[in-house]
């Protein structure tokens, strides 16, 4: 999911949460330690250990610094297949920073040359004699990326801070990662992408428990946005009983009344569904808020519509559509 902001000057007084993924996702910078159900601040807390490739990554993230004063590093969370880090662009650079991102997975290339990922030794019958064998360097094709040879995907994903408050919640997904990935591991059905999921008329993407829809006592949310403060309270109190009672919430949170009652639902460890607009790839997982439900199996996410990066605003019809597709999804029972 490679994102840029168009018309950004990438150069310019910032901070970035960037992330980079290993080619092909395979796990060489680290091994997942720790039980995922232990408290954060424990012995046990999920973390990751790094390997010597690992190390020798966070050495050269750390070094921006000096090969480029005009950065700040914030944080970094180095996971076994990707890296999620934060940059403070502090005055304005005479790169942009797509450069300084080059040169960082440069320096980590050539790491990953020097330790012999990309190549290994392999012994072959020698065409000179037929009987002798010799040592011959060969690609590894197990190891090593298909297209370009190198330890880093393609490109880079960035974020750019644009609210207070969305710098601490970035330090908390830094430090948050370890055990997230822990709960996935630890409960893989829930947190596996499953495509072109029918339900009544429809083809969905989900995400989580879908035996979930299999309940039958299921109840739209959906609240008018005229509704005032006292009617929107009075409302969340009504369908919190409701879940309480057994029963399933489903909706798109599109009005903020909509939104207060599917969170309360799940602050209190009820299940519900929950219809997005934003569609998921192989690789999407639940955001950070969801994944306890998702352990739990509290929770059912379903996309509609394909995956795209760019979010879109939500237009008239398109809440129309979800809230019609949140009404068959009650009324449907499965054969």
């Amino acid at each position: 999911m490679l994102r840029r902001r168009i018309g950004h000057d990438y150069s310019a007084r910032c901070i970035y949460l960037i992330t980079i993924t290993v080619e092909g996702r395979r796990p060489l910078l680290g091994k997942l330690a720790g039980d995922a159900d232990a408290p954060i601040d424990s012995e046990n807390a999920p973390c990751v250990e790094l390997t010597p490739l690992g190390e020798k990554v966070k050495e050269r993230w750390m070094a921006t610094e000096q090969l480029y004063p005009q950065i700040e590093v914030i944080g970094l969370q180095i996971m076994p297949d990707h890296l999620h880090g934060i940059l403070f662009v502090k005055e304005q650079m005479e790169c942009h920073l797509g450069q300084v991102i080059k040169g960082f997975k440069t320096g980590c290339n050539k790491a990953y040359r020097e330790m012999g990922l990309a190549v290994h030794a392999t012994i072959v019958p020698s065409a000179a004699t037929g009987s002798q064998q010799r040592k011959q360097e060969k690609r590894d094709r197990s190891l090593d990326d298909r297209e370009h040879g190198q330890l880093w995907a393609l490109g880079f994903n960035d974020h750019i801070l644009s609210g207070r408050g969305e710098l601490a919640n970035w330090k908390r997904y830094l430090q948050d990662n370890p055990r997230r990935l822990a709960i996935k591991k630890a409960y893989p059905d829930y947190f596996r992408v499953r495509f072109n999921l029918q339900v009544a008329l429809h083809a969905y993407a989900a995400i989580g428990n879908r035996f979930l829809l299999q309940h039958p006592h299921k109840i739209q949310v959906q609240l008018s946005r005229s509704l005032s403060e006292e009617q929107i309270k009075e409302k969340v109190e009504d369908y919190l009983s409701l879940a309480k009672e057994g029963a399933i919430l489903i909706s798109p949170a599109i009005s903020k009344g909509e939104q207060r009652v599917m969170r309360a639902v799940m602050n209190a460890h009820l299940p519900l569904v929950f219809l997005t607009p934003w569609g998921f790839n192989t690789f999407s997982k639940p955001g950070h808020q969801y994944y306890e439900a998702c352990a739990e199996g509290k929770l059912l996410l379903l996309a509609p519509w394909p995956h795209q990066n760019e979010r879109i605003a939500l237009t008239r019809q398109m809440c129309l559509n979800l809230n019609s597709m949140t009404k068959e999804i009650c009324e449907w029972k499965q054969k």
